[in-house]
């Protein structure tokens, strides 16, 4: 049985030493690496390829919230465990914006870490209870004011709209790059960011989310024909 690759992020030594004692009684999971400071941690993830990284976000250097974006933005795959002592709703969410999987607190950690990690590790999300609470909450709320929850798409720039729209329509990253007046490197670079905010991976990914959205126009006669 392969075991949870976790990478530790926390300027605290002594937490860190607490957290390895906690991980090592566990026989599915290896602690693999440790970081003290943001910037450590996103060179440790280059280095040693965890599956999630436990990490805090007041760190010396950069901010845990600032390593879960660079982390997120390179290797996609990689999950990111927030452990942290705050307990409010504006950290709550912009730890999931930043890219993290779950949100666990410091003084549960030696009765929620463990399943934190394993909920993670299948791909789900998981919130403390209470954490929980202010998501489904702010949910109800937008509905009862009729705001449509955030979604992926409402994160795209008007610049990324753009190029999804061409890209869909078949255009190459040069031929976009000559039409919008920049570099193919920089069409590249938006292709890379709408990929990452919209959790597709392919072209053709690209192509049906556009058509979905009514971004592209598609003549089903044509196609019959």
């Amino acid at each position: 049985m392969s075991k949870i690759r976790i990478l530790l992020a926390d300027d605290h030594a002594i937490l860190r030493a607490g957290l390895v004692r906690l991980l090592s009684e566990e026989p599915d999971i290896e602690v693999v690496g440790e970081a003290d400071n943001g910037r450590e941690a996103v060179q440790k993830v280059q280095e040693l390829h965890p599956d999630i990284v436990l990490m805090d976000i007041g760190m010396p250097v950069m901010n845990g919230m600032e390593a879960t974006k660079q982390i997120k933005k390179r290797d996609s795959d990689v999950k990111i465990l927030v452990l942290t002592m705050h307990d409010n709703e504006e950290y709550l969410f912009q730890v999931l914006q930043a890219g993290a999987s779950g949100y666990v607190l410091k003084k549960a950690a030696d009765s929620d870490l463990v399943n934190a990690i394993h909920v993670v590790s299948r791909g789900d999300c998981f919130l403390y209870p209470s954490a929980a609470k202010m998501v489904v909450e702010d949910y109800l709320e937008k509905l009862k004011h009729g705001q449509e929850p955030t979604s992926s798409f409402d994160t795209l720039t008007d610049r990324e709209r753009e190029i999804l729209t061409l890209v869909a329509e078949g255009y190459t990253n040069r031929e976009i790059a000559e039409a919008l007046f920049i570099s193919v490197k920089t069409v590249e670079t938006h292709k890379a960011n709408i990929m990452e905010k919209l959790n597709l991976h392919k072209r053709a990914e690209l192509v049906r989310y556009a058509i979905k959205k009514g971004m592209l126009q598609v003549d089903f006669d044509e196609v019959l024909e």
